[in-house]
């Protein structure tokens, strides 16, 4: 399967070396918005392609899947221009600024019967199963608390601190610890009670969020775009934990008694860096004829969209839209 990626960033250059490395799809092209930069980028990363506009590289009709790794302020336009070109999309996390965009881009594709996808990499990955089955098993009782983490400093990026780009934690860093709690838990949200620090440009810099399920879990997950955090998550249980090394990309999986003691450690397959998952099951699914991701439906995607909304409007955090 041939991708097309859109954006010649951090992202971009993340998806390019993980396509580099798969045998079942490769990168044909890629699109920036001037010619030099992407003929820069596709010399790095040996890809055929290169074009100097979106709607060029969307013009392709070689490009079977379009990677759109451009900031949060773009996706819309882009995964639009996408859709009514006919191409199939994986979206860069966030998905969209908001369930507004979301919601009127996920009822195009269903229109236009176009796969949309986002690219949320941890929902994809085989992690999410190995701790689904360990907390089905009944090994750490009945799951009651739920906690994680993910900080990293990463305040000196422009589009970081502009309200105008969809800047702050949580469309980049807050939607990976609520999808964490939503990857080993259905049960919906019932409450939520949180606080923000914002930067002086408006972003929300740092969060808590503490959310009790209707099941009775009660979630607590933090972030933060302004410090380094241990980045750690932990389901309890009554008999247990399950203790994740990583909130985005664990590679083991601890289960532990009272006193912290090991009873068994689960190491996660070897990856080339955990996108191929994400693209992978787009593959799978455009191949099946199906509009979604199994890993991630458009249902899932309008859920979290939703809650990080409600957030935004607890902390006063408001983006501009591109839809008026």
């Amino acid at each position: 399967m041939n991708v097309g990626i859109i954006g010649a960033g951090h992202i971009a250059e993340k998806a390019a070396r993980t396509l580099a490395a798969m045998e079942d799809m490769q990168c044909l092209a890629i699109g920036s918005r001037t010619l030099p930069k992407a003929q820069a980028f596709a010399e790095r990363f040996g890809i055929p392609r290169a074009y100097g506009s979106y709607a060029d590289l969307l013009g392709d009709s070689d490009v079977d899947l379009v990677y759109i790794a451009v900031p949060h302020s773009f996706h819309f336009p882009v995964c639009r221009d996408a859709i009514l070109a006919g191409k199939p999309c994986l979206v860069e996390k966030s998905f969209m600024l908001n369930a507004t965009e979301a919601a009127t881009i996920l009822a195009l594709a269903r229109e236009k019967g176009v796969f949309v996808a986002e690219a949320i990499w941890p929902r994809y990955m085989p992690m999410v199963s190995m701790g689904r089955e360990l907390i089905d098993s009944g090994i750490i009782g009945r799951p009651k608390m739920i906690t994680a983490t993910l900080a990293y400093d990463v305040s000196a990026k422009e589009r970081v601190q502009k309200l105008s780009l969809g800047g702050g934690a949580l469309l980049d860093l807050g939607v990976y610890v609520l999808t964490f709690v939503r990857m080993f838990t259905d049960s919906t949200v019932e409450k939520i009670n949180t606080t923000c620090i914002k930067a002086v440009s408006g972003v929300d810099a740092s969060e808590v969020i503490t959310m009790i399920l209707a099941d009775g879990t009660l979630c607590s997950v933090q972030a933060s775009a302004w410090c380094q955090g241990d980045n750690k998550a932990v389901i309890a249980g009554t008999t247990g934990y399950l203790e994740f090394d990583d909130s985005i990309n664990p590679q083991h999986i601890r289960v532990c008694r009272k006193g912290h003691v090991v009873e068994r450690e689960i190491t996660v397959p070897e990856q080339i860096t955990g996108f191929e998952y994400q693209l992978r099951a787009c593959k799978d699914a455009i191949t099946a004829g199906l509009l979604e991701a199994p890993q991630m439906p458009h249902a899932e995607i309008l859920y979290v969209m939703h809650l990080m909304d409600r957030l935004r409007a607890e902390w006063g955090v408001e983006f501009t839209s591109a839809i008026v």
